[in-house]
């Protein structure tokens, strides 16, 4: 994640200290010392939605093989251990599963900080005022557009409504909320509106997704927006960052899955207010760009251990057989053990860029998905070859 007003207008936000750390650079295993991984847990397949660039192949049928709760618990009780500092509960619709706030309420129980990555549309007043009871630190509901772009997107009608009334319901409890949108040729138009709603509805954060070509998103290759469009995406999200400032509003964007970003934003900077640029490179440089199997770890709803929740096509072991931390540290798999020292794996623009420090490579998956070479240049990276190059 990379937190456009943090980096523009300084401030600590949550989450922060994750990303911006003195001691978050150089981790192998964890986001800080002494720390594991933000664990990312798809706790079941099973969705009432079917979203065109679900990376989980979601479906509403259930499915057979997921952890049951005594397993979930003592996957829960290990992430304790390991001190992991954030639990982030997703799917398919975590809410779909019967246990899941018995589950949370666990992991709050011991003490992990516990997140939930939702559609919303399942919130009712009881939902919303449990997971604010039982202590859920955070909620992001997902939005792919406005009004029937989003139903379109989503595969079912009155979904932009209903996920709505989730975030309405969410802040009428004090319940922290707030946006997730995945910016694609399908909704890029839609960003202006969204950006009207957070006003709109008092919603105090927004992450905006880059897209992944994994699950059902594998298809969506020549559905991403392009390079150009890429860049005014930033250039809009930048402004209304600054225009949020301005106004003194406690509004915080952040866009995710992406590390061009950070750099774009600093190559700006960097020709308009050298003294901001130099603060954004300091923290760019604290963040170490993408952290997939190094900060960021995924168990998917069978027990599956994954570097990212977008990477299901590599697993590097099942909980089931052995604990979440033992596999993450060992790191006896090549890619984990690669994506811990990837730099010299990488190959193409990746190899070559001026800013590799800063991004890490990018992500991984996408690099796979289009080229078949897990360590090739991420083809989402928009940066021309005269910024990668030219010092």
């Amino acid at each position: 994640m990379i937190s456009f007003t943090r980096l523009l207008c300084g401030g600590e936000h949550y989450g922060d200290t994750l990303r911006y750390s003195a001691d978050s650079r150089g981790q192998v295993h964890g986001t800080r010392a002494g720390a594991g991984p933000v664990v990312v847990w798809n706790a079941t397949r099973t969705c009432n939605l079917k979203c065109i660039h679900c990376y989980y192949s979601a479906d509403t049928r259930k499915f057979a093989g997921e952890l049951t709760t005594a397993e979930a618990k003592e996957f829960i009780d290990d992430l304790a251990q390991f001190h992991v500092p954030v639990l982030l509960i997703s799917g398919g619709e975590p809410l779909a599963r019967p246990d899941i706030f018995e589950l949370a309420r666990y992991a709050v129980d011991q003490g992990l900080r516990v997140t939930f990555s939702t559609n919303g549309t399942l919130i009712t007043p009881d939902v919303a005022r449990e997971m604010k009871e039982l202590g859920v630190s955070y909620v992001g509901i997902s939005l792919d557009g406005v009004e029937s772009n989003n139903d379109r997107f989503r595969g079912k009608a009155g979904a932009f409504r209903e996920a709505l009334r989730g975030i309405q319901r969410c802040r009428a409890v004090g319940q922290r909320v707030g946006l997730r949108f995945t910016i694609n040729r399908h909704n890029y138009q839609d960003l202006p509106e969204i950006l009207r709603l957070l006003e709109e509805e008092d919603i105090p954060r927004a992450c905006f997704y880059h897209l992944v070509y994994s699950g059902r998103g594998s298809a969506m290759v020549d559905q991403d927006v392009s390079r150009q469009e890429s860049r005014q995406a930033v250039d809009l999200l930048r402004s209304q960052v600054r225009e949020y400032g301005r106004r003194g509003m406690d509004k915080e964007l952040l866009t995710v899955d992406n590390h061009a970003d950070g750099v774009y934003l600093y190559l700006r900077e960097q020709a308009e207010d050298p003294q901001r640029a130099a603060m954004i490179l300091e923290l760019l440089r604290r963040n170490g760009g993408n952290r997939s199997g190094i900060a960021i770890a995924s168990v998917d709803s069978e027990g599956n251990i994954h570097a990212d929740q977008f990477t299901q096509n590599h697993s590097f072991g099942n909980i089931r057989e052995e604990s979440f931390s033992r596999v993450w540290t060992r790191a006896d798999d090549p890619i984990l053990a690669g994506l811990k020292d990837r730099k010299p794996l990488l190959k193409g623009r990746c190899a070559a860029c001026r800013f590799l420090d800063l991004c890490n490579g990018n992500f991984r998956a996408r690099a796979e998905a289009v080229t078949g070479d897990f360590w090739e240049s991420d083809p989402a990276c928009y940066l021309t070859d005269e910024e990668v190059r030219s010092a």
